[in-house]
């Protein structure tokens, strides 16, 4: 059995970061809890609705895993039945429901890209992978009223999303009012101690700190930790929208993926997804925006594909972003003909009115030429570059 630590210096290094982001009941009270040597159960849990994740969850893993190393157990959820039907959080409209093959699918993606990010071999302490259909699933209609009986409809339209769609007379679906009474149930099934979870994760989390001191007389803990939003627009990444530096995308994509991020982003980086000393902070940002998200850039990818690649997509990106060289590697596409039915049919880009507005903008060439017409032949050995980053050939 692994032994707690009750280091105190580490403990505040790991919760002052400025990950966390609020502790309910409180700092303090949680802070005790740590220092007493007793063994916590903390877990984390997403709905896998997608087959990427992005750095923003990055941040959770990585934050459960220094909790693991003080010695507790920690427990990866999967919410393979709540998937199915979706989470309104921050919804204007219901979610669209996925199939058990869709979730099956995502599950086996999300699990290989946190690895990198937890210690699953520990002989002796390793994190646990749960799947909350081992519950849910096995619920009667009894079970669901008996748990219903413990809220009311006022207390689930306190929250601003189903006020929102209230307003524009949105239609709320019943099984969205289910959605945090099923999500509140998995802390009773796994009977644990504390639960981490974004902040817009809190009126969730909550439901299950009720249920918990309801049905087992026990307190749960509700560590909230911050969402990464960009600081100027308050934009947040989106495993949904397609925004942000996704944990499949290979080293150079990864690389080049942070280096393209805004530079008010930069800080919020070094601070969630690397372990660089906060000490270090200013020294970095101190060498401007481009060198700081190089030592960012590196630090993280080292994390997901060890030092080797990193220094391999550091100098890739060097060569062909400040020499203005090719890729060593690029993607083959079938030519279609034109050059906007080409991209379109590759799947860079999804319409071609993106791709025509992009022309517009000068941000495609071809062989380093900007393209400035619609009307563009795609030829065999061609060379296209759309955007800052992407380069593809023409097979």
């Amino acid at each position: 059995m692994s032994k707690v630590i009750t280091d105190k210096e580490r403990i505040a290094e790991i919760l002052d970061r400025g990950v966390v982001s609020e502790i309910i009941p409180s700092r303090e009270e949680f802070l005790r809890k740590l220092l007493s040597g007793n063994k916590l159960r903390i877990y984390i849990g997403a709905d896998p609705t997608s087959d990427s994740l992005h750095l923003s969850h990055a941040k959770n893993y990585m934050f459960l895993e220094e909790l693991r190393q003080l010695g507790h157990e920690v427990i990866v959820l999967v919410g393979d039945f709540t998937a199915q039907i979706g989470d309104p959080t921050g919804k204007d409209s219901a979610r669209k429901k996925l199939s058990e093959k869709d979730v099956k699918k995502n599950v086996k993606s999300w699990i290989s890209q946190i690895r990198p990010l937890m210690n699953f071999d520990d002989k002796e302490n390793p994190p646990r992978i749960l799947y909350n259909s081992e519950w849910l699933s096995k619920m009667s209609w009894k079970d669901e009223i008996e748990l219903a009986w413990n809220f009311t409809v006022q207390q689930m339209l306190e929250r601003d999303m189903f006020q929102k769609r209230i307003r524009k007379d949105v239609p709320i679906y019943l099984p969205e009012f289910q959605y945090p009474l099923m999500q509140g149930y998995d802390s009773v099934a796994i009977d644990v101690d504390a639960e981490l979870c974004g902040t817009d994760q809190i009126f969730n989390a909550l439901i299950g700190r009720t249920l918990l001191k309801r049905l087992k007389n026990k307190e749960k803990f509700v560590v909230a930790v911050n969402l990464m939003e960009n600081p100027k627009t308050g934009e947040l990444m989106s495993k949904s929208k397609g925004i942000g530096v996704f944990l499949s995308s290979p080293p150079n994509e990864m690389f080049g993926a942070i280096m393209a991020q805004p530079d008010e982003m930069i800080e919020v980086l070094f601070i969630n997804v690397t372990r660089i000393p906060l000490a270090e902070k200013e020294k970095i940002m101190e060498l401007g925006p481009r060198d700081a998200k190089r030592v960012v850039a590196y630090d993280i990818v080292k994390r997901f594909y060890g030092e080797k690649e990193a220094l391999k997509a550091k100098d890739e990106w060097d060569r062909v972003f400040s020499k203005g060289e090719l890729p060593s590697e690029l993607e083959e596409v079938e030519s279609k003909g034109d050059i906007i039915s080409t991209i379109v049919a590759a799947g860079i880009i999804l319409s071609k009115s993106e791709v025509k507005r992009l022309i517009d903008q000068g941000a495609i060439r071809i062989n380093n030429e900007v393209v400035t017409e619609w009307v563009q032949p795609a030829n065999k050995g061609d060379v296209v570059q759309i955007g800052p980053k992407k380069f593809v050939k023409i097979k």
